[in-house]
């Protein structure tokens, strides 16, 4: 039994939520990185003009100018960095502790008192308010809600062999059709939450006071296992681009730097290879993180 348990990664923690300040206000993002020099100060850019107040850097092993390209576009006051570059297992089983979830959770909990709301995501995740100029706006109609899942909205190579001058949101407007259609593996959810209300973290799923609920950009509340369902999906205010590949080239790059956790290559390349497949099978237009920048009068 302990050689089945030791094979499966820990990709869950429990954790006291933080008290939180009383004059706690605006959005966290809490992002682990590793080399995405080429597109990461547009990733800040973004989020900074849609109102984000603090930006957490966890970074695993950065080597090229990732860090660099954050200090040259955030304000010295809107950006932590943190060391983060580990490969920790539990002792007695061997089991690996992922580390994106143990991020998480140190975000939330030595930061999070300080912030209203928090999230945590990746470097190809934009999240994009469809109908304010913000995400403080765009949230402000879900106060009650500890937590809100956002489906994934991703979108694949968009024909393009090589990185196209001009960055992401202008050249990748290509998305899979249906976020929730199942995809075969390429469905998932990041979330915006109380930070204050946390009591267990997961990557793409998370327990608030204790219980398996979540609720979605509208307002409305599901069980944690009834949020891939049709009846879930919105996307009225805040919509998660996810920029699963972006060129072939950068597809290629991707699956030659592997698994975030301890996997095959062989199988993590064949996993990837099939989502894109999967996300380029059926394709309708997305403008709407061009549409933001041009009500905010960016472009």
């Amino acid at each position: 039994m302990l050689g089945l348990f030791s094979r499966k990664a820990i990709t869950k923690l429990a954790i006291t939520p933080p008290e939180p300040a009383a004059d706690r206000a605006g959005v966290a993002l809490v992002l682990i990185v590793r080399n995405e020099e080429r597109h990461i100060g547009e990733w800040a850019r973004f989020h900074h003009h849609a109102g984000v107040a603090h930006f957490i850097v966890y970074d695993n092993g950065c080597t090229d100018a990732t860090i660099g390209m954050l200090e040259g576009v955030l304000p010295t006051d809107a950006l932590t960095v943190l060391p983060w570059d580990q490969r920790l297992r539990d002792a007695r089983t061997g089991r690996e502790i992922h580390n994106q979830v143990l991020a998480y959770a140190h975000a939330i909990r030595n930061f999070g008192a300080r912030y209203r709301w928090m999230a945590c995501i990746d470097a190809d995740e934009f999240l994009v308010p469809r109908q304010h100029d913000s995400l403080p706006a765009a949230l402000a109609h879900l106060d009650h809600c500890p937590n809100i899942s956002l489906p994934w909205h991703n979108f694949g190579r968009n024909g393009h062999e090589t990185p196209p001058q001009g960055g992401v949101i202008a050249n990748y407007i290509r998305r899979a059709a249906d976020p929730m259609s199942g995809a075969r593996g390429v469905t998932n959810f990041k979330v915006i939450v109380d930070p204050a209300r946390v009591t267990s973290v997961k990557v793409h799923s998370y327990e608030s006071d204790g219980q398996a609920v979540t609720w979605n950009d509208a307002g409305a509340r599901f069980n944690l296992s009834a949020r891939s369902s049709a009846a879930f999906y919105s996307n009225d205010f805040i919509q998660l681009n996810h920029y699963y590949t972006r060129s072939e080239a950068e597809l290629a790059a991707k699956i030659a730097r592997g698994s975030n956790q301890t996997v095959a290559a062989a199988r993590h390349a064949a996993r990837v290879r099939r989502n894109v497949a999967n996300i380029e099978a059926h394709e309708v237009e997305d403008r709407s993180a061009i549409a933001f920048l041009e009500r905010n009068s960016v472009v």
